[in-house]
């Protein structure tokens, strides 16, 4: 199912070559999370290769590339561990029921609420995540069973090979962008590693991906309350977090790419995949921003390169396993810090001092939890203090220009939004004590916005009525009259000056 425009931008060969160059990164990738999990390698490539190959297909954003990924395997492992793989897999099909009715729900839109500072800090969060990833390679095991930092000519050499790899990946495209530069430096360096015999870890140092096609197989679980009590709470989270990562993704490749995904196709088409997953012995997945930018960067733009990179990684597995296994892991760490270096943004050095101090602290807060916990976590907490941030801003606009007229009549014109922050400043703007018999508020330059703002003008008008004063409120929504217990017929009605607009409370509902 295509989109019913052409992407200008897509184009055939670049499509396919740049899938190919996924794929190759994607075997790692897919292995390394499988372990993280606690299954076997085979369970976390068949991930990546139905997933990416059914929201390539479906999904609501070409060039978009998903997979198995570390945000969902470090939920996966408690899970596995405890109850089993094929709970893994119920569980995994449960997500994909869930992320389908988030988008026949719409809740994909629900990710512009996430501010920019959010994006930011996801984007260096992620790249600082990707790049600690890869240092699991500087690593070996000594005759102890321990494990240590390499050292002295082996550390060297697997420098000088990742150093070539990105110095291939940066300058060969000033020279000519037939080839994707990312696949060039993978075959140039295994090249080098294998003509001269280098002695340096390879993709098969990890585990063997040699393998058949998948086969269908309904989880092997009881079909019960008390499985479903085990996997949903699983599912959600993993489903939270899938969507999160993947429509911040999206989001970000819009942005790069001058043109728009559409996040509810998204949703359904992660979770369709995930639910094709968990019947053919798959732990599932989301979007993976590193990969994705290996295929945009690579010029992948069209659902053909998504869909080449599932087919090629399932053509590895099945015929050319003893290939692959061959390619050093020097190569494919050299495009991951590429992929580091480009998804950082290192302008946002530049910006801290220059924008908000608040915006600058959600930057680096949710970039720190991004690394610390997970996406989902850094995200709603990124969301949660910049909606803080912006009511204690709102609140702080409340006020009001009061003077008496010529009849007697203090007259209170106030500013800003009522809502439940801005209740105390509105509270403090009245004197009922000292305020003459009469009095007007109008709100004519305010707009009540919640249940609490309805709550504080009653108890404005019932300081009032103790005071043995009478108040008139002006320009109130006809909700607002509907809703207010003391005013009673202390509210003038002004007919086409009132305005209309809908106040968040669940009695109107």
């Amino acid at each position: 199912m295509f989109e019913p425009r052409a992407n200008p931008n897509a184009n055939i060969k670049n499509d396919i070559l740049s899938g190919l160059t996924v794929a190759l990164a994607l075997v790692p990738e897919a292995v390394a999370f499988a372990f993280v999990a606690g299954v076997e390698p085979l369970v976390g490539l068949y991930a990546a290769f139905m997933v990416g190959l059914i929201t390539a297909t479906i999904g609501g954003r070409p060039g978009m590339i998903s997979g198995a990924t570390g945000a969902l395997a470090v939920v996966m492992v408690a899970l596995v561990a405890e109850h089993g793989v094929e709970y893994l897999f119920a569980t995994v099909v449960l997500m994909g029921i869930i992320q389908v009715s988030a988008g026949v729900l719409k809740l994909g839109k629900f990710i512009r609420m996430v501010p920019y500072p959010v994006m930011l800090g996801f984007v260096n969060g992620l790249a600082i995540v990707i790049f600690l990833a890869q240092l699991q390679s500087f690593q070996i095991t000594n005759e102890d069973g321990a494990t240590e930092w390499m050292s002295g000519n082996a550390l060297w050499l697997l420098f000088g090979l990742i150093a070539l790899t990105m110095a291939i990946i940066h300058y060969l495209p000033k020279f000519t962008k037939a080839i994707p530069s990312s696949l060039a430096a993978i075959v140039v360096v295994s090249t080098i590693v294998i003509v001269f015999s280098v002695d340096v870890r390879t993709v098969g140092d990890m585990a063997s991906i040699a393998g058949g096609l998948p086969d269908f197989h309904i989880p092997a679980v009881p079909f019960s309350l008390e499985t479903l009590w085990i996997c949903l709470p699983y599912a959600i989270i993993l489903a939270a977090i899938g969507l999160i990562e993947s429509l911040l993704t999206l989001t970000l490749i819009d942005e790069i790419t001058e043109t728009r995904g559409r996040g509810n196709k998204e949703c359904v088409g992660q979770g369709t995949a995930n639910i094709v997953t968990g019947f053919f012995g798959g732990m599932g997945g989301c979007a993976m921003i590193g990969q994705s930018m290996i295929n945009i960067n690579s010029g992948g733009r069209g659902r053909l390169s998504g869909i080449s990179a599932a087919l090629f990684l399932l053509c590895f597995i099945l015929f050319a396993s003893s290939l692959i296994e061959m390619i050093p892991l020097a190569a494919l760490i050299g495009v991951m810090f590429i992929v580091v270096i480009g998804t950082f943004e290192w302008s946002s050095f530049r910006i801290l001092g220059k924008i908000p101090k608040a915006d600058a602290f959600v930057l680096v807060l949710v970039s720190g939890v991004t690394v610390a916990t997970d996406l989902a976590v850094a995200v709603v907490v990124g969301v949660i203090v910049s909606a803080l941030v912006f009511a204690w801003d709102a609140a702080k606009r409340m006020d009001a220009d009061s003077h008496v007229n010529k009849e007697g009549t203090k007259v209170y014109i106030l500013h800003g939004p009522l809502f439940f922050g801005s209740i105390q400043s509105f509270k403090n703007l009245f004197d009922p004590r000292n305020d003459p018999d009469d009095v007007i508020v109008d709100f004519a330059n305010t707009r009540v916005y919640d249940h609490s703002g309805i709550e504080a003008i009653d108890a404005l008008v019932e300081r009032y009525i103790k005071a043995d004063k009478k108040v008139h409120l002006r320009h109130l929504s006809p909700e607002c009259r509907e809703l207010l217990k003391q005013a009673g017929d202390l509210v003038e009605t002004n007919g086409m000056e009132d305005p209309k607009y809908h106040i968040a409370d669940d009695r109107l509902a």
